[in-house]
This record gives structure tokens, sequence and C-alpha cells, in this order.
């Protein structure tokens, strides 16, 4: 075994003694149940328990931890601080419903979210209930009160006709220590679901995000975590599934694992960025189901300075959706660039959509402005800064076809008119047209293809593959449709190893590549 096995066994290990201390911790701190309907909280939906939902948290932290128990019924409340060694516990048939008066979410620690955590230490949100936000109620009378200047937005997007400012988080964790969060169902945020900064020693498990209420709506945002383990949770958002962030210098990323999730997303389902300052390293991604979502499949990108290293993502099916790959490093902000480096991608099996995977969302991902010929995964670096040591492996994915030269060709002899976009917002449309159909690669030191299958649903006139400023390339068993040559091309390409077997025509097993003569 390598030492590189070795180490992310390691990391799984030690996830797994994490979560089973956590419980252990939780359970001796569970000293008393606190019933929220003691405290004066009333479940028909329509009294406001702000007061009596904290008093019950409140009281529990004092005596050093306790469970605050919501039984069945409807509870109205507006933003509610979650304390040290407290649990919120929601019976099946509970509803924690969130007020759409602005007024009821003040700020915490310069942040608004139905339920607010700052700097505390072993809570958790657990039981079959539903947390549901009322988001686009919420969201809709802050924009009211904009407009009839009561309460002025700076921030206002009028192109979009939405408000940016006041609008909050579904749940804000910040700042903590020991965080656990099962089974319960998440839904109608008002903008970032489920968001954690710069906490640690996370489990998420068995949890539902369903919010479609309003922009923005991502599923569960990490900007600066480590020592988190999501799995088993089904997510269906109106931005992007599950988005590792680091927003500002001095964030790290460190010791992921998420697994077993399903993902529908009108934006990315897993992604690293965009804000990207600190690090993003030793992160495992496994049996991730991802449909009908408008961008990337798996999105990794550094463009602020981030150092990204040791990732390994495997075992992803994604049936209807944008684009399958992503990896971007770029220059948009920070002195001086980051860097990608060993990154393991294994088992993925994607349908790329010829239209909109998301076309059956009210609220869509934003239309490319531009006509555009179905895009290729990207693997791309800038000039003088590239990827390092990527593996993809039995990778399987179907394109749609149906490129036309009508508009927007880019012929081979032109490979130096493809945009850099050195300082572009990181998306496999950043680049513009692209002149293959399956894979393009540029800037990248270090590349290892192996049993990779791209298949065609109609014709298209490009190539499969366009590698441009590459080096240590190597390819194995690579099949693509047999009805055209010149499948593979070369620009300025180093240490390529194509075997015997490196491209498979079906029943022609013949090499087929074209490298470019020097401009």
């Amino acid at each position: 075994m390598s030492n590189y096995k070795r180490f992310f066994r390691g990391c799984i290990i030690l996830l797994f003694l994490f979560q089973l201390s956590f419980s252990v911790e939780m359970y001796a701190n569970k000293r008393k149940d606190y019933l929220v309907t003691a405290f004066g909280a009333v479940g028909d939906g329509k009294t406001l328990n702000t007061k009596a939902i904290q008093k019950a948290i409140d009281a529990a932290n004092k005596n050093k931890g306790g469970r605050i128990v919501f039984s069945k019924g409807v509870f109205l409340t507006g933003s509610i601080v979650l304390k040290s060694n407290v649990e919120l516990f929601f019976e099946n048939g509970t509803t924690l419903l969130g007020s759409i008066n602005p007024d009821d979410y003040p700020k915490y620690n310069d942040a608004r979210a139905l339920i607010i955590a700052h700097a505390q230490k072993n809570i958790s949100i657990t039981g079959k209930g539903i947390i549901d936000g009322q988001g686009r109620e919420l969201a809709l009378a802050v924009d009211s009160l904009h407009h009839t200047g009561v309460r002025i937005d700076p921030n206002y997007n009028y192109r979009r006709l939405r408000p940016s400012d006041g609008r909050g988080k579904l749940i804000f964790i910040s700042e903590c220590d020991s965080v656990k969060v099962t089974d319960v169902l998440l839904k109608n945020s008002s903008g970032w679901v489920f968001s954690f900064r710069k906490s640690k020693n996370i489990v998420i498990d068995y949890v539902n995000v369903n919010s479609r209420a309003y922009w923005n709506n991502d599923g569960i945002d990490l900007d600066g975590c480590e020592n988190v383990r999501i799995t088993n949770c089904d997510i269906n958002a109106a931005d992007d599934g599950i988005c590792l962030k680091s927003d500002s210098p001095g964030l790290y990323n460190n010791n992921y694992y998420i697994a077993n999730c399903s993902i529908r997303s009108s934006s990315c389902a897993i992604k690293f960025g965009t804000g990207s300052f600190g690090s993003f390293k030793n992160i495992i991604i496994e049996n991730i189901t991802v449909f009908d979502t408008f961008r990337s499949a798996i999105a990794i990108e550094s463009v602020d300075g981030a150092e990204i290293e040791n990732i390994t993502v495997s075992d992803i099916t994604a049936v209807n959706t944008g684009n399958a790959i992503l990896i971007r490093l770029g220059h948009r902000n920070g002195d001086k660039p980051g860097y990608i480096k060993n990154v393991s991608i294994k088992n993925v099996k994607a349908q790329i959509a010829f239209g909109r995977p998301d076309i059956d969302y009210d609220l869509r991902g934003p239309e490319v402005d531009y006509f555009h010929n179905p895009f290729p995964a990207s693997i791309a670096g800038i000039p003088g800064h590239s990827i390092e040591n990527v593996t993809l492996e039995n990778i399987e994915i179907t394109y749609p076809g149906r490129a036309s030269k009508g508009m927007a060709y880019l012929p081979l002899w032109r490979l130096k008119d493809v945009l850099e976009n050195v300082k572009g917002y990181p998306e496999f449309t950043m680049f513009g047209e692209l002149p293959s159909w399956g894979f393009y690669v540029r800037h990248v030191n270090g590349i290892q293809m192996k049993n990779i299958k791209l298949t065609l649903e109609k014709e298209d006139f490009r190539p499969a593959f366009v590698f441009d400023d590459v080096k240590e390339l190597r390819m194995g068993n690579i099949a693509v449709p047999s009805d055209k040559n010149n499948q593979i091309i070369f620009k300025d390409v180093s240490s390529s190893t194509l075997d015997t077997e490196a491209l498979k025509r079906k029943s022609e097993p013949k090499q087929s590549t074209f490298e470019l003569p020097a401009r």
C-alpha cells in the first residue's frame, strides 16, 4: 500500500474515531430535557416563540447542558442563539417555522440567521422534525422594505431586482467546536441554508436540505473548517449543493470526508470555492449521486491564492448535468496564484445535457449570454502556474454532441485564441468556445488518464481531447467514437506516453492522435 493511500485511510479512521468520541461526549452532556412548552412556547404556528425558546436554551446552558425538546406542533420564531452543551431535538411532526418579519432577525456577531451560534462547544440539532425558514416570504418582505424606503439595502441588485442584505441564513455556526446535526429537514431559506465558518469537529448525517425558495440557497457551506464528516445527506438547492469556501486569508479547510449523498442543484453539486484564499487539504469525496444540476458535478477551484492538495474523489454518478469535472487554477485575487496538486478522480459516470439541466427549477442558474457549443470537462491552470499531478481513472462521460460550425467555430489552428481569463470567475464556461467536446486540458504538469470512455449522442465535429502546454501526460485505454480520426490533439505537449491500447475506437483499436506544429 502506498504512503498516499495509507494517509487517506488514516484520515477516515481518525474521522470515525472523532465521530465516536463526539457522540460519547454529547451523551455525557445530556443531563436533562427542557420542553419548550414549559417555558411558554405554543406550537400553533401563529404565536411568536422567540423569547420562550431562548429561555429554554439559556436555562439548559446555565445548568451545564441539556436537550431542548420540541414536541409535535408548529413553533413560529425569530432568530434564536444556540449555546454550549445544548441540543435542539425536534420530534417527528414538529416544525420550527421562521418568522417572515425582518425585524425578528437582529444581527448577532455581525450575522443573521434563524438558528445561530458563535464560539460555542458541544452543540447539536437532532430529530426528524422540520426547520422551515419561509425564505421567499421573508426575502420579499426585505425587498418591499427597500422599495418603500423603510430599510435601504446599499447593495441592492437592480439588474436582478433582488436584495442582498438582511435576508440571513437558515442556520449559521461560527467558531464552534464539536457540532452534530442529524436527521432534520432544512427547507426554504432566504439565503444560504446551512453555513459553517471557522468551526471544527463537525458531523452532519442524514440531513435533508430542500431549499429552492430564493437565490443563493446554497445547501451546505463550510468556510475555513476542519475535521468535517458529511454523510447520507439529500440536498436539493437553488445554488451550490455542498460548497467548501475560504472567503478570506487564513481560513483553512482540512480533513473532510463527504460520502453517500444525493445532490440536485441549480449551480454546482460539490464545489471548492469560489472564495479560495486559504487552503483545501486532505479531502475525501465518495459515493455521490448528482442529477438535474446546472453546472459541474465536481468543481475544484483556486483563484484567490488557495493551496489545494491531496484530494480524492471517487464513485460519482451524474445524470443530466451541465459538466462533469472542472479543475481550475486562476489568479483573481491575492499576491500570487495558489496551487492545485495531487488530485485523484476515479469511477465517474456522467451524462451531460444539451439543454438546461435545471429547467424545472423556478429559480434557475444564470444563462450563458452567448451562443456556444456544448462544453467539455476542463482542467486548466494559467501561464507559468500549472496544475500538478492529476489522476483520472475509470471515467465514462456521455456528451450530447450536436456542435455546429455555423457559430462559435474555433478551428484547431487557433488554439492560441482560447481565452486564458486569468482573473475570471471560475466556471466551466469561462473560456468561451472550446475546441474539444470531451476534455480540454491546458497548463498541467503531470496527468494520468486511464480507462476513459467518451461517447456522443449526436455527431460533434471537434476532437475528443485537446492538450495544450501539458507535461508528463500518460494515457491508457481510451475509448472514443469510431467515426473520425484525430481524436487527441497535442499542442506543446512534452513527455507524453500513450500505450499500445491508448486509443480504442470501438472495433478499430488504432491510435488516432495529431500534434499541431509549432507556431
